[in-house]
């Protein structure tokens, strides 16, 4: 017999994994909004919310070294027009740039400028922070349990 109740669709667990990242991002944004360190044009963007999820893509997944944008948006799992669209908007912002590639001239790289590192290490501070507060708000053994279990689902 089929539960007619609806409740599932609220309750299941991609929904509660979504809403869990939204919310553990926007917290990460919210703190790099008031980092003494981040660059005052950056720290305004995010107060205002004009940075949003999809450009931490490349803050989480640009090598301090640089990355061609196919690489990018491999490891961000987009298209490359859509991350081309974003490095684009963060370039105006001065958090990147384009580059040359050392290992085929007829690339590009895209990498940090120094505000973009001192965004990057701000992301940092903000992700032990915010791991910390969901730590403290489900306890230790908890989060712990939950790191392993999304962990061994995310290499299945």
């Amino acid at each position: 017999m089929q539960d007619s109740s609806d409740h599932w669709r609220q309750t299941h667990l991609g929904r509660l994994l979504g809403h869990a990242m939204r919310r553990f991002d926007e917290r990460v944004l919210a703190l790099m909004a008031h980092d003494a360190e981040v660059p005052l044009a950056l720290s305004n963007l995010a107060a205002r919310a004009q940075v949003s999820a999809a450009h931490i893509h490349i803050t989480r997944h640009l090598a301090r070294d640089g990355s061609r944008l196919t690489e990018l948006a491999d490891r961000a799992g987009m298209t490359k027009q859509a991350m081309g669209t974003l490095v684009d908007q963060c370039e105006a912002w001065g958090l990147v740039t384009r580059g040359p590639d050392p290992l085929d001239a007829r690339a590009r790289r895209v990498l940090f400028t120094a505000d973009g590192l001192a965004w990057l290490e701000a992301f940092r501070r903000a992700v032990a922070q915010t791991e910390a507060e969901f730590r403290a708000s489900v306890g230790g053994e908890i989060a712990t349990v939950v790191t392993i279990g999304l962990e061994a689902y995310a290499a299945a």
